[in-house]
């Protein structure tokens, strides 16, 4: 999505009424949501459905993204030769206050991921581990991220993210596949919030 594209009318829309006077506009419709999700989940099966996959969702901005793409690697895999076992499982950070970045990760539940990655080791060498993730703008979350699980050795290690933003803070890193690449705006809707607010839009 260009720097200049400014979007649809919200008049377009429905919308709850409650936050009338709070969007600007719609920068992505859902459908565009889920005919993109669906292209993604297609893409991911062609790369990895011979493993086991372990879905790793990182909350709580990525509950929808993650919830639509196992939707749709389950329906792929249920109409394919091979079906493919998923595991989901969550990991919860936080690195924003209100729309700003804090300039580091907190992790929220550490020892979960330490238990987490356990399971993976003990689950073998022909599982994939798959992040879902809402946003990369830094890169820096999923280096954390990465970089914990790594150590582990499962078979292949991706991250699905359905936005990355275009910011110059950006260390470059680029997730495995991608939704929408946007200009470097804060996005609220589709489980993305500010101050747990607009999680509700779709």
């Amino acid at each position: 999505i260009t720097d200049d594209w400014s979007g649809y009318d919200l008049n377009l829309f429905t919308y709850p009424q409650h936050y009338y006077g709070d969007l600007e506009y719609v920068l992505i419709p859902h459908g565009i949501i889920v005919d993109r999700t669906e292209r993604l989940a297609k893409d991911i099966m062609k790369d990895i459905g011979n493993c086991d996959i372990m879905v790793l969702c990182v909350l709580k901005g990525g509950y929808k993204f993650c919830a639509d793409l196992v939707e749709h690697l389950k329906n792929i895999s249920r109409n394919s030769d091979r079906f493919v076992s998923m595991k989901v499982d969550f990991i919860r950070l936080k690195s924003y206050r209100n729309d700003q970045s804090m300039g580091e990760m907190q992790i929220i539940g550490g020892n979960d991921l330490s238990t987490l990655a356990g399971k993976v080791y003990a689950l073998g060498l022909n599982l994939s581990v798959l992040f879902a993730k809402d946003v990369v703008g830094t890169g820096r979350t999923m280096k954390a991220l990465l970089s914990s699980i790594e150590k582990y050795k499962p078979n292949m290690i991706k991250v699905a993210s359905l936005l990355v933003k275009r910011t110059p803070r950006s260390d470059g890193f680029r997730p495995d596949y991608v939704g929408f690449e946007i200009p470097n705006l804060f996005v609220v809707g589709y489980a993305l919030d500010y101050n747990e607010y607009f999680r509700d839009l779709n």
